[in-house]
């Protein structure tokens, strides 16, 4: 995992987002999947970084964070399987069936798409928002 300061181009909103690697930073910018937490620009890029030395100390910090976030995923999670309709890797097809033909249903959905159909389902006006998927046995 990489931490990165980002930047709007459009108004000046610093922010900070974790990615997997360097590569996948720039496989989300160039799919045009970043955008700015404040005005929702997609002109976010990198800005100036101090690196970040870490001792025994900040190590065990930086721990207790992870398993801090870990926990709140698997709280979301939860909320979101008992809350939600899994549809699976219809996801795509069932988010479009809502939004065209304004289908209403007691609870919303999730499930499993390619970032190539997130984007067109944001092309086309469908909110969406990946999340990550933390499983159970991981401590």
């Amino acid at each position: 995992m990489i931490k990165y300061k980002l930047i709007c181009e459009d108004c000046s909103h610093i922010f900070d987002s974790w990615f997997a690697s360097s590569k996948e930073f720039e496989k989300l910018k160039k799919n045009k999947y970043l955008n700015c937490i404040a005005c929702n620009s997609l002109n976010v890029d990198k800005s100036l970084m101090a690196p970040s030395v870490i001792n025994k100390k900040n190590y065990l910090k930086l721990q207790d964070k992870e398993k801090d976030i870990k926990n709140k995923l698997k709280e979301y999670k939860k909320f979101i399987k008992n809350n939600f309709e899994y549809v699976g890797k219809n996801f795509a097809y069932e988010a479009r069936t809502i939004h065209y033909n304004n289908k209403k249903s007691k609870k919303g959905i999730y499930g499993n798409a390619s970032l190539k159909e997130i984007k067109e389902l944001k092309e086309e006006g469908i909110e969406t928002e990946i999340i990550p998927w933390v499983n159970d046995e991981e401590n």
